[in-house]
Parts: structure tokens; sequence; C-alpha cells
């Protein structure tokens, strides 16, 4: 096993996160990112240069086993051309369809995957007739980049299109129907290079400012129906992309008011590779999502994916709080990314166990108080 050497375009804190998963496994690592101050820098080789340098791409693929990325932005055209050099998992389709919601929601309704109702707009004309056709409330997005909440606003009466078009007008866009739900949650599944497939338990998610804040697994009072939908769900999409590596999908659990809805559950969006809301899994499960990724791409059995009891993750956004404090508290470890604070910028997470559901939520509601006292 050991030699194997893993090159990761993007060098933020899920690269970091990566290498430091893999080098018990005896890997080893290469970045390219274009920061210099990327959190991956004192970790491993880190080629400062653009994804679209193509003599970086050669002097960064010479060498290595198998290449992955850390983040869906990654240009397709530098994945497929470092595929013709080196395998690259997940597959670079997997970056096509996630980085355009229009080419998503269509993937999914390929897939009898059900999301909230939606069209695409391309000038005002397309936005009024998509607005007669969808209804309001509703919300407008980009179709590429959006994330955290970025590129996206909601139109709740007529009066807000125009304030939205201004806003987001001259890009392609989407508009996507308002889902009244219950609660976000998000499956992690893992597809290793034989076709075997692990999913890790149903994770429930918090937002703040359209990022994310907290998650909880095992998700409070989930159906087994809802369960066995949304591994059903993931492994449609692993199958149709002949993915590779770890998969994370956003879902919404339909409440009463969003009957209209034949599904429990509607399909948010997907991110092709390790994910936020799995962070938790590095003390919290018998296999990191993050070792499991590696295993995946290098081609090595996957490892059981069941929770060790009850566990939530709470980011750190914009600034640290008293890391004494947390450090203090049972059963609570910390990560930091080394990264500059900034407002909604994420610096770490928080991770918290504990044996039964009741103790989980005593230690959260600790770590969330000092946590939500340093954003003020």
């Amino acid at each position: 096993m050991s030699g194997r050497l893993i090159g990761i375009l993007g060098g933020g804190q899920l690269g970091r996160m990566l290498a430091l998963a893999g080098y018990p496994l005896g890997m080893r690592f290469r970045f390219l990112d274009p920061a210099g101050d990327a959190p991956v820098r004192f970790l491993a080789d880190h080629l400062v240069a653009s994804y679209d340098d193509h003599l970086a791409l050669a002097q960064f693929s010479a060498g290595l086993t198998v290449a992955t990325y850390e983040f869906e932005n990654v240009p397709v055209a530098t994945a497929r051309a470092l595929e013709q050099h080196v395998p690259v998992f997940p597959p670079p389709q997997a970056l096509d369809v996630a980085q355009d919601r229009l080419a998503e929601k269509r993937f999914f309704t390929q897939l009898n995957i059900p999301t909230a109702p939606f069209a695409p707009v391309e000038d005002r004309a397309s936005l009024d007739a998509a607005v007669t056709h969808i209804g309001l409330p509703a919300i407008l997005k980009t179709r590429r980049l959006g994330y955290d909440g970025k590129g996206q606003i909601l139109i709740e009466t007529h009066s807000d299109v125009d304030h939205a078009w201004n806003a987001l007008g001259g890009q392609l866009l989407i508009l996507e129907g308002f889902v009244s739900f219950a609660r976000e949650l998000s499956i992690l599944a893992v597809r290793g290079q034989d076709g075997d497939i692990v999913c890790y338990p149903l994770v429930e998610n918090v937002h703040r400012n359209g990022i994310l804040h907290r998650s909880i697994v095992p998700a409070p009072g989930l159906t087994a129906e809802v369960n066995i939908l949304a591994e059903t769900y993931a492994r449609r999409v692993l199958e149709a992309l002949d993915y590779v590596g770890v998969l994370a999908i956003e879902l919404f659990e339909v409440d009463a008011a969003g009957a209209e809805h034949a599904a429990p559950l509607l399909a948010n969006e997907m991110a092709p590779r390790v994910h936020n809301s799995g962070h938790w899994t590095i003390e919290g499960a018998v296999t990191s999502q993050f070792e499991n990724h590696l295993r995946a791409i290098a081609g090595l059995p996957l490892g059981q994916t069941s929770a060790r009891g009850y566990v939530a993750m709470v980011n750190l956004i914009g600034r640290l709080p008293d890391v004494t404090m947390l450090l203090a508290l049972p059963d609570t470890h910390l990560h930091l990314y080394d990264k500059a604070p900034r407002p909604g910028r994420k610096l770490g997470h928080v991770t918290v166990c504990a044996e039964d559901a009741d103790h989980l939520l005593e230690r959260l509601a600790v770590v969330e108080r000092y946590v939500l006292a340093s954003e003020r």
C-alpha cells in the first residue's frame, strides 16, 4: 500500500483532512491550488498554479497513482486534461453534472429522483414565463458557482421579480419552486472501483445565513421509508455516473404542508466530493468519509460506515471561540483549518460524541453557546 502518490486538485480544508486521513495508510500527497496560503501548504507538496496552467498540470500529474479533487468547481476541462495522464476519480462527468444546477436537476429527473419544480431562465421573458409556470414563492439561482447561500434570491411576490432580475440577470439562471420542508437531510455514500457501495447514516443539517451550522447523526426520528429512499437515490446516482469516491446528496424531507409532493424526500443538490456534513465521521464513524474516499479511489476495500454512538458537528465560522473552553468539554474534538478569520469563512469545526441522544444534546448545547457567542 505504501508508495501511493495521490494528487488533489484544491488545497482547502477538505484536502487537508484527506491528507491527514491518508498518511496512516502510507499514502503521500501532492496538491495543486492557486492560493499560496492554502490550508495544505505545510502538509504536503503544494504546487501553486492556476487550474488552467497546462505546464503546471503536467508537473502535477508526474508520478501520480491517482488524482481526485476537493471542491466541485474545479474546471471540468482541467479534470479531463488530467485524465489523459492519470486516473481521475470521481469521474469528470460528475463535475459536469454538479456544476450546473439545471443539468443537475435534469439528471435527478432522469433517474426518477424527485426535486422541487424548476425551469431554465435565460432572459427576462423566460423569467416571467417561469414564474407563471412554477408560481410563487420561488428562488432564482445562478446555474453555476453559487455556494453557501450565494447566488440566489427568494421571490415571494410579483413585486420582487424586478429586484431579483436586476441582481442576478445577465447570466444563465434557474428558477426553483420554494419547497415547504420539515428539515434538510444529507446522505453520504461511497462507491469503490469494484462497484461496492456503502452509505453513512442519514444526517440532519441546520443552516444559518445560508451556511451549514450544525449536523446531527443519526438524524432524529427517521422512518425506515426515508432511510431506504435516501440510500436508493444515492445508489442510482453512483451507478449512473460509474462513480468512485464519496458522494453527498442534500435532501429535503417534506412536511405536511408539502404533501402535494408524491415522495417524502426531494433532492436539492449533490456534491461529488467529501462534504461538510460528513465531518462528524472523523471521530464519530468506524471509518471517516476521508479515509473511505481514499480507499475508494485507490482501489482498496471500503471501510465500515456505522456511527459510534450519537454525534454532532458544529462549524466555526468567521471567528474562533475560546478553544481552551471547548477542549475542556467531555468527548469534544476540535479541528482548525489554519485559515485567517473573516466573516462567513469556515475556520474549523467541533465534533461532539455521546453514548445516547440526551447526553449529546446536553453537550451540544454547551458547545453551541460558546460558538454562537464568538460569532456575535
